[in-house]
């Protein structure tokens, strides 16, 4: 087990759990935190009442090693019980189930750090791989929800750290190499969902090759004005990548002897200057001049997540979702908000009268 970004979970009925367990009472500098009759009270108190074999069911311990802290936490059933109760029925316990045999792959952990948190925080599948060469570094925490000591760790490891405390039964493998040729195989057999939130051209062309491969739907959220992709391989395993933006006889393997100047007008093909707010556009052309690199923000990134999740509930569930792109533009819905007329009654901008 790597310890790097797992919680090890303890089984006091193992023998050799139990005397790992007594190392870590005996180290002075391991802290124990234990509210196992807090947790099981929660459980007693929910309506329906839990069956009886959650109930019965043997609590565990879970040391995370980056903390040197040791919790005790329900057992496996039971936990997920209790901490996804407050789903139901936005999420149905059929539906919730189903969500939790999913596996998805997260490519890029920057505004993917987000997309993975908040499908671990739904519950929204059984395993998710997450795959990131690079490490946080200050210039991040203006949209990674990491802190200063996450400086130098791997970006997938650090929110597999953060998806670890919040549910350490929950599958996460790290793949530190990102996306190259010799592990996009390895990370797409086996996914139902893949999320790419990468910034090369290069892998993104990759990704889409093992997904249409594979008949894996590709989610992909830009962070400006709330602009989403679905691209459908799972319907249609010939669809045009980047939804036939770059045309449907466009020679992808070209990207690879592009120098990155190069490969700007192709950008602007995938992301219309038509489609980015003003400020997006503006920071583009001035990169490399009065801007390092193009603006990320911490609310942009965090609506990605909320959109991607929706869009996951979606094929989990078997709804109607084409491929295609859509705006979730907060700044044109604040814009369109009523200055007053005195009808509480009226409908929301968006929505339809019932």
């Amino acid at each position: 087990m790597n310890l790097e970004y797992r919680g090890r979970i303890l089984d006091e009925s193992l023998d050799s759990d139990m005397a790992f367990l007594d190392e870590l009472r005996a180290d002075p500098h391991v802290e124990f935190v234990d509210t196992r009759a807090e947790q099981r009270r929660g459980l007693t108190e929910l309506t329906p009442p839990p069956t009886d074999d959650l109930l019965a069911e043997d609590s565990r311990w879970v040391y995370y090693s980056w903390r040197r802290t040791c919790v005790g936490i329900l057992g496996p059933k039971s936990f997920r019980r209790l901490r996804l109760d407050r789903n139901r029925n936005k999420i149905t316990t059929e539906e919730q189930d189903h969500f939790g045999t999913l596996t998805i792959g997260v490519i890029g952990l920057s505004v993917g750090h987000a997309i993975a948190h908040t499908l671990a925080l739904e519950g929204l599948c059984g395993e998710l791989r997450l795959a990131d060469f690079d490490e946080i570094e200050l210039s991040n925490l203006n949209r990674i929800p990491g802190t200063l000591l996450d400086l130098g760790v791997n970006k997938a490891v650090v929110v597999a750290r953060r998806i670890a405390e919040l549910d350490p039964y929950l599958s996460v493998i790290v793949d530190q190499r990102g996306i190259t040729r010799e592990s996009i195989d390895e990370f797409s057999d086996g996914l139902d969902i893949m999320i790419e939130e990468c910034d090369s051209l290069d892998i993104k062309v990759l990704a889409r090759d093992a997904a249409s491969a594979r008949g894996i739907p590709i989610l992909m959220e830009t962070s400006d004005r709330g602009l989403l992709d679905v691209e459908r391989y799972d319907l249609d395993p010939t669809l045009p990548y980047f939804n036939g933006l770059l045309g449907t006889d466009f020679d992808f393997a070209s990207f690879a002897d592009m120098s990155p100047e190069d490969k700007v007008p192709h950008v602007f093909r995938i992301l219309p200057p038509s489609q980015l707010s003003d400020r997006m556009v503006s920071s583009m052309l001035e990169v490399g001049k009065t801007v390092s690199t193009w603006p990320q923000l911490g609310g942009d990134v965090a609506l990605g997540g909320a959109s991607v999740a929706a869009a996951v509930r979606r094929i989990g569930r078997g709804e109607p979702l084409p491929s295609g792109r859509t705006s979730i533009d907060l700044s044109a819905a604040l814009d369109a908000i009523d200055s007053g007329t005195g009808d509480e009654s009226r409908p929301l901008p968006g929505m339809r009268e019932r």
